[in-house]
């Protein structure tokens, strides 16, 4: 539960609402939920009467509100690095015919913001939109292995270590010991810790003064391609993220007339 006061309580219950994946009734929210029935009720028809939610009468069922809708429209052109990036995800794709992932981190998750889906494509976790544990995936890997120390620590005492398969990282010295290599190496590989038979990948999504903006990765099935394989492929991912990187430099952290001057 957050500690922000009414406004982070609202947010978990926005939260909890979008976590059922489909029309949610108050009786399923309120047997997850840590509030008060009465507080919780409290919530609900607050945000529904701010667009937030969305209350179906007939049903008797939350679901998130148009007014989200707009919020994450503007959220995705202003803040996400998709824009930017779609065209080389296009490119990238269309090149290797394997499936491209776009993620940028939210707090300690992974959130996919856009994916190219292989010509021969299989089921997989990941999905625009979704959230992903940062320190079992390639992209997850790649980002927290160029986060300045303070800020990775945070996201290391954020993290689970919940082991999905037998070569899911399960402590903060293996963590820890995997980015550093990382960092040596430049790319990040995701070796089936996720998810059974899926490989890939992973760079960093730099500007080119060093900050982290995101990550990019190439993944397919162990059943048509192996880390080998997708290792191949490192340059030129790392090529079209130093692409990414450079554009978005320029949109989210343009040099202003009066910063040029202070560097002279």
């Amino acid at each position: 539960m957050s500690g922000d006061g009414t406004v982070g309580k609202a947010c978990d219950v926005l939260d909890q609402v979008a976590s059922f994946g489909r029309p949610a009734r108050f009786g399923e929210l309120q047997a997850q939920s840590p509030f008060p029935k009465a507080t919780l009720y409290r919530f609900l028809q607050t945000l529904t009467n701010q667009g937030m939610l969305s209350y179906d009468s007939e049903h008797q069922t939350y679901t998130p509100g148009m007014r989200l809708v707009r919020l994450a429209h503007s959220a995705w052109t202003q803040s996400s690095l998709a824009p930017i990036a779609r065209p080389y995800l296009d490119e990238l794709s269309e090149a290797l015919g394997e499936t491209v992932h776009l993620a940028q981190l939210d707090s300690s998750q992974v959130l996919y913001v856009d994916k190219r889906n292989a010509k021969d494509p299989v089921e997989m976790y990941s999905q625009a939109g979704k959230v992903g544990p940062a320190y079992c995936t390639g992209v997850g890997k790649a980002m927290m292995a160029f986060l300045p120390e303070e800020a990775l620590q945070k996201a290391i005492t954020l993290q689970s270590f919940h082991r999905f398969t037998p070569t899911t990282l399960g402590s903060e010295d293996e963590l820890r010991c995997e980015l550093a290599n990382i960092r040596t190496r430049g790319y990040a590989f995701d070796r089936e810790e996720h998810e059974p038979g899926i490989v890939c990948v992973a760079v960093p999504i730099l500007t080119p003064n060093g900050r982290m903006l995101g990550a990019l990765s190439v993944t397919g099935p162990t059943s048509r391609t192996s880390l080998k394989q997708l290792e191949i492929w490192a340059p030129r991912i790392q090529e079209t993220a130093s692409s990414i990187g450079q554009e978005a430099q320029a949109w989210r952290f343009p040099e202003t007339r009066q910063q040029k001057v202070v560097s002279l």
